[in-house]
């Protein structure tokens, strides 16, 4: 069994760059720190943002979103180039 975290993201056009360079920033250290973690991708819509994080387990996925480098890290870049709350969702994979 595997587990997926997907945060989807308003972000306007002109903010885009930047909130893709906030993900290129995290996305090494996301793969080579958090426990569980096995993958993560950038999805990019005309409508919004979403990146789609791959775990181990359904709790590796929410002991992220309760992490230091989540909470202190990516949240604290991101939220400036936000429109809107962001939409997080954790899925089992069977």
């Amino acid at each position: 069994m595997s587990a997926y975290l997907q945060i989807t993201l308003k972000v306007a056009d002109e903010n885009r760059d930047a909130a893709a360079a906030v993900y290129a920033k995290y996305l090494k250290p996301f793969l080579q720190t958090v426990p569980g973690a096995h993958s993560k991708s950038l999805l990019v819509r005309d409508e919004d943002v979403q990146v789609l994080h791959g775990f181990k387990t359904a709790a590796a996925a929410q002991g992220y979103l309760d992490s230091e480098i989540f909470s202190n890290d990516v949240v604290s870049e991101l939220g400036p180039l936000l429109a809107a709350d962001p939409e997080v969702r954790i899925y089992e994979a069977i």
